[in-house]
């Protein structure tokens, strides 16, 4: 494996096992040696019915066993089990710790923050230490609506947005250099089974059950026959290995109504959305980082 002499610092906060995606983002992390992985965190992904009531602990749960396949020794925190109760009313938790601790940490190198669902715990983070704002931090968001997505698309809740969205406007309005990846961005990394059988399913114990939970998933979640799926949350690592992966605008930061369609009449800081990315980078790399770690 390849050294660096300097590497950015990263957390990934993960609502790992809310879809099949998730897992591919975090393995790709954690096997990338240009990024010094200070700690993951196990998010929520709501309390709707007919899902978990433990959300958060089920996420962690995903983290530690795709570590336990990788070998690896990373620090896990746990995060909010829930979102935050209001703008002014942090959800504490060891998570939103580990964010402060990295942020205000005395360190030439930056400190990227990836988010693969809600934003509850970089809300927390800021409410408790504002000061975060003024580092060298930046958060890279996987979700909210595309903005010039059609109407019947935009008309539905993007899902990690909708699990904490006074977190979201609250770190929208913050002053956080923020990248947004929204989901008419995300929804733009399918891959198709045929693909993961050939490139990642051979790929021992870590690979074969990449696959097989992806396939699983969508059996008990999608109700037509499909066989590809989006992996919607890796553009956030591919970002990190490579900013310039994706063309991205930069525009004020929206409010979000109580019904998580955007505010335009509030205009925050800046903040870069990306409206493309290179999938073939973000991909290619990951599979064969997977497979040269399982050969």
């Amino acid at each position: 494996m390849r050294t660096f002499a300097r590497r950015p610092r990263v957390i990934v906060n993960s609502d790992a096992k809310n879809e099949a995606d998730d897992q591919y983002a975090l393995v790709h992390a954690l096997l990338s040696p240009s990024l010094d992985i200070r700690g993951l965190i196990a998010a929520h992904f709501g309390n709707r019915p007919g899902r978990s009531d433990r959300s958060m602990l089920d996420s962690r749960a995903e983290i530690d066993l795709l570590i336990d396949m990788l070998d690896q020794k990373v620090q896990v925190e746990n995060g909010a089990p829930a979102a935050i109760p209001d703008v002014r009313t942090p959800a504490p938790s060891p998570g939103a710790e580990l964010i402060i601790e990295e942020a205000l940490r005395e360190d030439a190198e930056p400190l990227y923050i990836a988010f693969l669902g809600p934003l509850t715990d970089m809300a927390s983070a800021l409410l408790l230490e504002p000061r975060i704002a003024q580092r060298d931090v930046t958060v890279i968001w996987i979700g909210g609506a595309g903005y010039d997505e059609p109407a019947e698309m935009a008309a539905k809740p993007e899902f990690n947005l909708s699990n904490d969205i006074a977190a979201a406007g609250l770190v929208f309005a913050s002053g956080v250099k923020l990248w947004q990846v929204p989901r008419s961005t995300y929804r733009l990394m399918s891959v198709s089974y045929a693909e993961l059988d050939l490139r990642v399913g051979s790929c021992g114990r870590l690979g074969a059950y990449l696959v097989e939970q992806l396939v699983e998933w969508n059996a008990h979640n999608v109700p037509t026959a499909v066989e590809y799926r989006s992996l919607g949350d890796s553009p956030a690592i591919g970002l990190m290995l490579n900013p310039m992966c994706g063309q991205f605008s930069l525009r004020p930061a929206p409010g979000f109504r109580y019904d998580g369609s955007y505010d335009f009449g509030v205009e925050g800081p800046p903040i870069r959305v990306y409206e493309q990315i290179d999938s073939r980078f973000v991909l290619e790399d990951c599979f064969a980082k997977i497979a040269l770690a399982t050969r």
